[in-house]
């Protein structure tokens, strides 16, 4: 039900604002052209680039795993601690 209102309202939000929703016909040639057109614009990195950018991830994943295993320890032992102390063996 909910959806149905949802797809009537876009309905309706389409002929206030008198949206044009057809799409462009587009032969496949004509496709094709534009799809090489488009990728002559595309600027590859250079092989240092994605060197520098590789040890840069490399670099920041193993921080963040060093990080978060040394919080993931340190309420670890808090909740073992408050357990101990719970329990009566502290």
């Amino acid at each position: 039900m909910r959806d149905r209102r949802g797809a009537c309202r876009f309905a309706v939000w389409c002929l206030w604002k008198q949206v044009d929703l057809s799409v462009a016909k587009t032969s496949p040639g004509e496709f094709l052209n534009q799809v090489k057109a488009e990728a002559r614009k595309i600027v590859w990195p250079t092989g240092r680039e994605t060197m520098v950018t590789t040890v840069m991830v490399l670099i920041m994943t193993t921080l963040l795993g060093l990080f978060f295993f040394g919080i993931d320890s340190v309420f670890g032992w808090v909740v073992t601690m408050l357990l101990n102390l719970a329990s009566g063996q502290a």
